[in-house]
């Protein structure tokens, strides 16, 4: 299926940030309702068409800061032989991280992606090492994996806003992570999920299937503020929607909904 436009009407809400009073949420609730999921090893064609097993996992993953790489760094000790197909090479005398060009460090590509992730085939399953190893512990996979991986396709975002009384508060926007937050080279990505309607199949919402992800970004709080918001948006939508013989409701429902949503289109 084809992706859909990178702009298209969006609707946001703002609120205070219950545990910061300097700090405002500015949330994409098009995005946050959508009913997108991770699809991986479920129809996933990869970010490279002669990689399709690898999902996102193709050019390994850089840390945000030196605490991301200490956390990460924890959890590989815990990986075994048996949990992490590539054990022997990323304990080996290269390691499991690299420069890039650039000197950013990441995770390294070995075999053609992460060093993490194992490959179809392999006996403990394919998919990430670090996230199975947080599953087998019972914990979020927010704990175990880099922070741009456990993030995605979330995108957090700040901006420092200056009022017209003088005063200045930070935006924190949390939205949808499309092909341009990878920058100039996201539009060479040969498939991308945020935008593709394979990808948007979930019953529940992102906002609460996601609910780890964003407890993390945005702590309980406001985590609890925005389910509250996002639920509100939901049932009006829904409401809409079955006012079945009025075509503008209809239209106005399709219109607030994240374009690769099953239902966004209205009925003909």
């Amino acid at each position: 299926m084809p992706e859909v436009s990178l702009d298209f009407p969006r609707v946001w809400v703002e609120f205070p940030d219950p545990a910061d009073a300097d700090q405002i949420f500015r949330c994409d609730l098009t995005w946050l309702a959508s009913r997108w999921n991770c699809i991986f090893g479920r129809g996933c064609h990869g970010i490279y068409a002669n990689r399709p097993d690898d999902g996102c996992c193709t050019l390994g993953a850089h840390f945000s800061d030196k605490d991301d790489r200490k956390r990460v760094a924890q959890w590989v000790e815990l990986l075994t032989p048996e949990t992490w197909q590539y054990h022997s090479k990323g304990q080996g005398k290269k390691g499991w991280t690299e420069r890039d060009d650039e000197g950013q460090l990441k995770t390294r590509v070995y075999n053609g992606a992460c060093i993490f992730l194992n490959r179809p085939g392999f006996e403990a399953g394919a998919g990430c090492a670090l996230h199975g190893l947080a599953l087998s512990k019972g914990v979020s996979y927010v704990e175990s994996k880099p922070d741009v991986c456990w993030q995605l396709p979330i995108r957090r975002s700040y901006e420092r806003v200056t009022r017209p009384d003088g005063t200045e508060v930070l935006v924190v926007s949390i939205s949808e992570f499309d092909r341009r937050g990878w920058g100039a080279g996201g539009h060479d990505l040969d498939w991308y999920c945020s935008g593709n309607p394979e990808a948007h199949t979930a019953s529940e919402p992102v906002y609460v299937t996601e609910r780890d992800t964003l407890l993390e970004l945005m702590g309980p709080e406001g985590y609890a503020e925005l389910v509250r918001r996002a639920a509100e948006y939901t049932a009006s939508i829904e409401r809409a929607r079955k006012v079945a013989a009025d075509k503008r409701a209809e239209r106005l429902a399709a219109l607030s909904s994240h374009p690769a949503d099953p239902d966004a289109q209205p009925a003909s």
